[in-house]
């Protein structure tokens, strides 16, 4: 299958709210809550990128860190507690942590962009885009070839889904051209470079390889207006940022703006 093959796709192109994004400084350490994200979606935003942890009882929420220390008040493994605990975390001491069906029934014309963190996720993900008919509505990576491979084949397909991990950095280009011909796969996300920088992941010939193969291109996480406009020039097709506000106005310059 192709990126045109899903509903998911269905934009000239993906401006991604990381995280949900900010538009000011002090709404930044906000990230991953339901605050955040209905901030993107007033901003126009359609596309939101975010990460799936799962409680010790099932639970499937939003969130980033393996632990809770660095943006809550809270601290420890997520994953060992119970959701009757893990609502009462507040993060940056005031937003709770979003569960996925607070997310989908709370944002229903939204995107989400989701990153599979831990094994114990992958079911609870499946169950939840199905109890929300959410199949159109949801794209699936992880830096876990092995998740990701589990999780495609419990929903065989109906779900699109980023090729092998996003972690590619490393991979010789002859490699990953390879790899994103073959993968099950339908967009590549890729960091623009790797390695402090110094080492260019995105190449006008794996844009070439990718388009030819079918698949989406998607640039993560890009803050920097210079940088975004390089990035679209060169012909990606979405970009994840956390500056909303400068990427969607780039985007209304280049007339690829399709939000409010």
């Amino acid at each position: 299958m192709k990126a045109g093959d899903y509903r998911f796709f269905d934009t000239r192109f993906a401006a991604m709210a990381h995280r949900g994004g900010f538009l000011t400084d002090a709404d930044r350490p906000r990230e991953n809550t339901l605050y955040a994200f209905r901030r993107a979606v007033e901003h126009g935003y359609r596309y939101l990128e975010t990460d799936a942890h799962v409680s010790a009882d099932g639970v499937l929420f939003s969130f980033h860190d393996d632990t809770l220390d660095r943006v809550t008040d809270a601290g420890g493994v997520p994953e060992r507690l119970p959701w009757s605990v893990l609502r009462t975390v507040r993060v940056a001491g005031r937003d709770p942590i979003p569960s996925f069906d607070e997310l989908f029934e709370a944002l229903p014309e939204a995107r989400f962009n989701i990153d599979l963190k831990v094994p114990g996720a992958i079911e609870p993900l499946v169950r939840t885009i199905d109890a929300h008919r959410a199949h159109d509505r949801v794209c699936v990576g992880s830096f876990s070839s092995a998740r990701i491979r589990a999780f495609r084949a419990l929903t065989g397909g109906r779900v699109a889904t980023a090729a092998g991990p996003v972690g590619v950095a490393w991979q010789a280009y002859a490699a990953l051209g390879r790899r994103i011909v073959h993968s099950p796969g339908v967009v590549l996300q890729i960091p623009a470079r790797a390695w402090h920088d110094r080492v260019p992941v995105l190449t006008r010939g794996l844009l070439r390889t990718a388009h030819a193969a079918g698949r989406a291109v998607h640039v993560w996480t890009v803050n920097d207006r210079t940088e975004m406009e390089r990035l679209i020039d060169l012909g990606v097709d979405g970009l994840v940022s956390d500056r909303i506000d400068v990427l969607a106005d780039v985007l209304a310059e280049r007339g690829l703006w399709e939000g409010g």
